[in-house]
């Protein structure tokens, strides 16, 4: 199946005229589209199926459960497949099943292992504190993203662990965070921060054929050995900030085959 992978175009602050790719057989919007929503809309009459995934800014300012529920109804409403801890299968143009996975899969803070932990929460809060979002009530902290997260990952582990029993060919899994340090942003490097934006889900990655993921301003495209199976890929398409330079070398009409 012939992919178009679109992230972190931020409409509601970015000009970013999407257009659809030719040859593609699916659009992915791996979450961060647009904080206002609004921009979803100029995806409801693209020619192919679009299958998107939230970004944290979807969630600014609101509650995230109702936020969730509502985006929802919202891109159903413009024709649009969201994936919120759910599953997908469609068929390629040669009757290839590809499985689809979907979860912002919040960060749990576990990046650089237990040890770190603690300093990347204090990192993390000045995002929340940002983001101005809620939950049951209370504040969206850095605290309650890392419980969010770890739901994010047992329900991706688990879906992950599924035997296909001939009902799928390909699965491709859909976060928004980044599922390694390897998709740090080359700028910053590692450090407490770094675990707002990565997870240590390099265990889960080899159970996929392919890992797309967005949060990242910069593009990745790299191989994760598999013993006895072809390499999973993990696949960053974001486009970023035009004034800060990160949308230079985007290449919006790019196709990804998995």
């Amino acid at each position: 199946m012939r992919l178009q992978i679109l992230s972190d175009l931020h409409l509601e602050t970015e000009r970013f005229d999407a257009q659809p790719a030719p040859g593609a057989e699916l659009l992915i919007l791996a979450g961060d589209i647009d904080r206002d929503w609004e921009g979803l809309r100029r995806f409801a009459s693209w020619p192919v199926p679009v299958v998107f995934v939230a970004g944290n800014h979807e969630f600014d300012g609101r509650d995230v459960d109702q936020a969730a529920i509502e985006l929802r109804a919202f891109c159903d409403s413009l024709g649009i497949r969201m994936l919120h801890r759910d599953s997908a299968v469609i068929a390629d143009a040669q009757g290839r099943r590809i499985r689809f996975l979907g979860t912002v899969r919040w960060s749990d803070f576990d990046l650089f292992g237990e040890a770190g932990r603690a300093k990347a929460l204090r990192a993390g809060s000045y995002f929340q504190r940002v983001m101005g979002a809620t939950r049951h009530g209370q504040p969206f902290d850095a605290d309650a993203v890392r419980v969010m997260g770890l739901a994010c990952r047992a329900w991706l582990e688990r879906a992950l662990q599924e035997s296909p029993q001939g009902r799928w060919d390909r699965t491709v899994a859909i976060t928004h965070f980044a599922p390694s340090l390897r998709s740090a942003d080359p700028r910053f490097g590692p450090q407490p921060t770094t675990a707002s934006f990565c997870n240590a889900d390099d265990d889960l990655i080899p159970r996929a054929d392919l890992w797309i993921h967005g949060h990242l301003h910069c593009r990745h495209d790299y191989l994760v050995p598999r013993a006895g199976l072809h390499a999973a890929r993990v696949v960053c398409q974001a486009r970023g900030l035009e004034k800060k330079g990160e949308a230079e070398g985007f290449e919006p009409l790019k196709l990804f085959e998995v």
